[in-house]
């Protein structure tokens, strides 16, 4: 019984914040198939993030800005952002902005749950330590993945430069992002929650902001709009 509780405290989390940014598509979900391959593709690029990162330690130490920003924010936010431009963004699909976000969180939250399924199991973890990786690590995962899904969205609907411009934001943004977090938790130990937590606040605030304006700028808006009339 407390394995299940366990495993369901490691799981539910990312599940329940993947279902939330999938319904907040207003105008055109994407199949559930999609989503959910690429949840789990996100979930097997953690061995090889894992052996990457375990390389560049041993090479160039874990300082807490190569740590922060290098091997941690670095190194993830590029295998993630790496799948999503070779398996989605070219995908037929990927036919309006706010598609990038829901398929950046499905990767980014496929991520966060088996590496929470690995705490959970290979250290000694309490209830509330789960409950606290749930508000923080695993919803910074999913916020991350949301800068890195609107610039892709940008990017995927842009013309000439802009197009290159907005593909490198979608991989620098989320690296800075998570980076600060990272430099935070490391840096300030003692006093750690005092700024995370404001910092969580400040990312949740701009995260809803780029999914509202990514729905606002759908193709199918009007369309949405046209049925409601004839009903």
């Amino acid at each position: 019984m407390l394995l299940i509780s366990v495993l369901a405290a490691a799981i539910v989390p990312g599940i329940a914040l993947l279902a939330y940014f999938y319904w907040k598509d207003r105008y055109d979900t994407e199949p559930v198939s999609i989503v959910l391959k690429m949840f789990l593709t996100g979930m097997l690029i953690v061995l090889p993030i894992m052996i990457v990162q375990r390389s560049l330690t041993l090479w160039w130490g874990d300082s807490p800005f190569t740590f922060s920003f290098i091997i941690s924010a670095g190194v993830e936010e590029f295998f993630k952002w790496f799948v999503l431009y070779h398996i989605i963004y070219n995908h037929t699909e990927f036919d309006e902005p706010y598609d990038g976000i829901v398929y950046a969180v499905a990767v980014s939250l496929g991520f966060a749950t088996l590496e929470n399924v690995l705490y959970a199991f290979l250290q000694p973890m309490t209830f509330g330590d789960l409950m606290m990786r749930a508000l923080l690590p695993v919803s910074g995962h999913a916020l991350f993945g949301v800068f890195m899904g609107y610039s892709l969205g940008k990017a995927k609907f842009s013309v000439g430069k802009s197009i290159r411009n907005h593909l490198w934001l979608a991989l620098l943004l989320p690296i800075i992002w998570h980076g600060i977090y990272d430099f935070l938790l490391l840096t300030v130990p003692s006093t750690w929650i005092w700024l995370v937590v404001p910092f969580m606040f400040f990312l949740w605030f701009r995260g809803m902001r780029q999914v509202n304006n990514a729905n606002a700028v759908s193709p199918f808006r009007f369309l949405k709009r046209e049925e409601e009339v004839k009903s």
